[in-house]
């Protein structure tokens, strides 16, 4: 009977292993987001700070660059907020400064609608948040889900006001933050032993029950 407690608890186990998870924050900071009915896209925008990647804490500096494009608009406007299609692109890169890998970070798009949202302040300034979900993959081959806020503040200009009959506009960030909630896919050796265990857990049970 204990064996076949011990077995049951290593086929409950593999499975955890096997897809263990971990949380990375990216921080970028200014970069120029540009809008249209098409759709929203950010570029320019540096990777200042990154945590959790690879084990490691909090790294900062000029770390890589942040730029993604949503889908196009389905409800709403520019001006006053609205819905943007999934779709699109995300991309973070790193250069290579303190331990951030040099290349593609991460590749994604936007696995839901985008969310575009405008208030305006006590002030008179209009602020502006972008939020969605994005899935993809990081650079050591790790499927991720996760989601993005960028705030912005254009004044007491409305986003794209100034524009042809309000259908575009762009404006400078201060900047955004991404939280990432990352899922190992299995490795093959990973797989091949949750097989054996459960293999071997079901020949216990079978001869127990014969016997």
């Amino acid at each position: 009977m204990k064996r076949i407690v011990l077995m049951a608890l290593l086929a409950l186990a593999l499975p955890l292993a096997a897809f263990a998870g971990s949380s990375v924050d990216f921080t970028n900071g200014a970069g120029l987001l540009s809008g249209s009915t098409a759709g929203l896209s950010l570029s320019g925008s540096t990777l200042i700070a990154v945590n959790g990647l690879n084990g490691m804490g909090l790294v900062t500096g000029n770390l890589g660059s942040v730029r993604f494009s949503t889908g196009a608009l389905m409800s709403g406007s520019l001006k006053g907020g609205g819905t943007f299609a999934a779709g699109g692109s995300f991309l973070v890169t790193g250069n290579g400064t303190n331990g951030i890998p040099n290349g593609v970070v991460f590749h994604g798009v936007f696995s839901g609608p985008v969310t575009w949202t405008m208030c305006k302040l006590a002030n008179g300034t209009h602020k502006y948040m972008l939020s969605g979900a994005i899935k993809g993959m990081t650079s050591s081959g790790v499927v991720v889900g996760f989601s993005t806020q960028l705030t912005i503040n254009t004044g007491k200009d409305l986003f794209g006001a100034t524009s042809l009959n309000g259908q575009g506009g762009s404006v400078l960030i201060a900047g955004g933050n991404t939280n990432i909630n990352i899922s190992s896919v299995p490795e093959p050796g990973t797989l091949g032993l949750l097989g054996t265990g459960l293999v071997g857990l079901a020949g216990v049970l079978r001869r127990k029950l014969k016997s």
